[in-house]
């Protein structure tokens, strides 16, 4: 496998593809086909972790498709804002941007979710979209489970990505980022994720996600089935728990942040991949990318929206300071 931060001469940092998403919150409680005010925000999984790597300092390419519409052109206004490279984001003219509605909880509840995305733009990406020189620049390539479950196009760009930067030594992490209903059975799911996993150098499930996965039940055996495959690091997610580490090295539990109120927990996983890929970047162990993580996951679920709490350097300092002091939280 790569190591971290082993290009020479790197044009970006990071690069990576999938889906944006228009995204429409609930400002009032209840079911969401009572609700009749939403603001509007951005969603998607990879943006996500590309938004809160490029607010640490870090320079992200992004790759996808949206369409010639308000959503789309809502989205390339805020990866300019937000400093991501888009020059490999098309505007397809045949096929809509996908948006989400979100619901608004009171009492820390996973939020109820609808999305709007089949036949997207982005799930038109295919392999005649691959800006290999542009990839081949970056020093690191993040995906996730989501892209592949899309379109069969987009699940061959997203393998035919992965294979070109491992064979060109770049570091692969990758989210599982499960979305059952978006493929045709739980086994086809379960062998595309497995398969792409297998491809990466950092693997990051949830406990849950890991144990239908691996059919393991416990985060040292899900650990255990990726590290088998070739993967050299593991992060297992355990939510307010922390997170469990392993890599040739061994293992360790990395306790999380105490976290007072709870208001949308949609985001924190990615949040979580955030600290955890930039810091291995800046050369960190994998023990204290997890803390980095464990901080960031932790900011993400006080406020409301997928980006919202995705913080800064000067943030993420500040954030990880006082949490160190809190009488709740414990790291090893």
């Amino acid at each position: 496998m790569a190591t971290w931060g082993g290009n020479v001469n790197p044009t970006l940092d990071l690069v990576t593809v999938g889906e944006a998403m228009a995204l429409l919150i609930a400002q009032e409680t209840g079911a969401l086909s009572r609700v009749t005010d939403f603001s509007r925000a951005t969603a998607g999984a990879e943006l996500n972790v590309a938004v809160g790597i490029k607010r640490l300092g870090l320079s992200v390419g992004y790759i996808s498709k949206v369409g010639a519409d308000s959503f789309g052109e809502h989205l390339l206004a805020f990866l300019d804002q937000q400093g991501i490279d888009r020059k490999h984001v098309q505007i397809d003219p045949d096929h809509s941007t996908g948006f989400m509605l979100k619901s608004r909880e009171v009492d820390g509840r996973d939020p109820t979710i609808e999305y709007f995305r089949r036949n997207s733009a982005a799930s038109y990406l295919c392999l005649i979209d691959n800006p290999v020189d542009y990839c081949l620049a970056s020093r690191h390539l993040h995906l996730t489970g989501i892209s592949p479950a899309l379109s069969t196009r987009l699940r061959e760009l997203v393998f035919e990505m992965s294979r070109l930067a491992r064979a060109q030594g770049r570091t692969i992490s990758f989210d599982p980022n499960l979305r059952p209903r978006l493929w045709p059975s739980q086994a086809a799911m379960v062998e595309c994720i497995n398969r792409l996993a297998a491809c990466s150098d950092l693997v990051m499930p949830g406990l849950a996600e890991g144990q239908l996965l691996t059919g393991q039940s416990t985060a040292e055996g899900i650990a255990n089935f990726y590290l088998e495959k070739g993967v050299s690091q593991v992060v297992v997610k355990l939510g307010s728990q922390g997170a469990f580490v392993a890599s040739k090295e061994g293992f360790a539990t990395i306790s999380g942040f105490e976290v007072e109120t709870v208001v949308d927990t949609v985001g924190a996983g990615d949040g979580f991949a955030v600290g955890v890929i930039s810091a291995l970047l800046e050369g960190m162990s994998l023990s204290e990318a997890a803390r980095r993580g464990n901080a960031i996951g932790a900011r993400v679920v006080q406020f409301p929206g997928d980006c919202d709490g995705l913080p800064n350097r000067i943030e993420l300092d500040e954030y990880v300071r006082r949490g160190s002091l809190s009488s709740g939280v414990v790291f090893v």
